[in-house]
Formats: C-alpha cells, sequence, structure tokens
C-alpha cells in the first residue's frame, strides 16, 4: 500500500544552499597616491597624444578604463563618482568640447562599476571583459545623449563603431587590468 501524501505539504526538491557575501568578506583594495595619479596623467596624456600619430587608436577610451578598474577594485560608490568625475573632467579640458561631457558620462560609470564591484568577482577575467563592455556601452549612450540633447552637439552614432569600439576596450582592459593589478595594496 502506498503512503498517502498531503496536499498542503510540499516537498522542496532544492538542496542547493544560499550564500551571502557580506560586506567583510569582499576584499577592498586601495592605490598608493602617487601611483595612483601617476597612472591617471599616464593614461590621459596617451589619449590625448597617441591618436594624433595613429589614428586607429581613438577607439580606446584609457582613461574610462583607469575610471572602471580604480572603481571597481576600491568598491566605494562615493570614491567610484568622484573618481570618474575628476578623470572626466581633466579628460574634457584636453578636447575641445565642453566641459563636463566626459565628467558627467565617466561619473555614472564610476558609481555603477564600483556598485558591481561590490557584488561580482573582479578578479575574474571574464567578469572583467563583459563588465568594461557594459560600462564602455553606458558610457557611450550617456556621453551621446548629454551631448547631443543637452548641449546641441552635433554627433553621430554608428553601431558599428560603437561595437566594435566596446570589444577592442573590453580586450584591451583585461590586459591592462592585470598589469594594474600589481599596484594594489589590501586596505
Amino acid at each position: 500500500m502506498l503512503p498517502k501524501i498531503c496536499p498542503s505539504r510540499r516537498i522542496s526538491r532544492n538542496n542547493v544552499p544560499i550564500t551571502y557575501t557580506s560586506n567583510e568578506q569582499v576584499e577592498v583594495y586601495r592605490f598608493n597616491i602617487p601611483t595612483a595619479i601617476l597612472i591617471t596623467l599616464s593614461a590621459l596624456a596617451i589619449q590625448a597624444f597617441v591618436p594624433r600619430w595613429l589614428p586607429f587608436f581613438n577607439l580606446f577610451d584609457l582613461p574610462l578604463l583607469v575610471v572602471i578598474f580604480f572603481a571597481m577594485t576600491r568598491r566605494s560608490q562615493v570614491g567610484g563618482m568622484l573618481t570618474g568625475a575628476a578623470i572626466g573632467l581633466l579628460q574634457d579640458s584636453l578636447t575641445i568640447h565642453p566641459v563636463g561631457l566626459y565628467g558627467i558620462a565617466k561619473t555614472v560609470v564610476g558609481y555603477g562599476a564600483s556598485s558591481l564591484g561590490v557584488k561580482l568577482d573582479v578578479e575574474n577575467l571574464g567578469s572583467r571583459f563583459l563588465v568594461t563592455l557594459f560600462f564602455f556601452a553606458l558610457h557611450e549612450v550617456v556621453y551621446f545623449t548629454i551631448a547631443r540633447e543637452l548641449v546641441g552637439l552635433r554627433v553621430e552614432w554608428t553601431w558599428a563603431h560603437e561595437l566594435g569600439s566596446a570589444f577592442a576596450n573590453a580586450i584591451l582592459a583585461v590586459a591592462l587590468f592585470a598589469m594594474m593589478d600589481r599596484f594594489k595594496q589590501r586596505a
């Protein structure tokens, strides 16, 4: 004879434990101030001067990659926003466009990358690639929207160029982040 099963009682077949990561388990890194300044200024200088001799280098946005890296490793939303704003405004000062376009776009990316850095394993190469791909696209959308709708600049959006740029920056980010990992210090 078969045992009677009570219809109001459900059997849970999920034996997967749910784990949560507390803030104490997330590793937060800091950087030596001269090192952070040198990395930032190097990225800005390379971005400002190399495309004059190598026009294809316009595909890359080194200051954006620095913002993403610092924000993900420091894991502080306020720090990510301030880093993004500072690097963006410095980059704006080197262009002929109105000041604030890169500042706003990189501030949004800095906040998002630091927020996501708490939730993801940012040491993984695959996650670094995907995070950079996502935040490059977000940066371009924010920059394009502000430049076109708020400032009134005549900028063109081409999907092929933006996708190619996003993939090129994500590939460069994996290599660049591995080099910049050597400068991290536990907080």
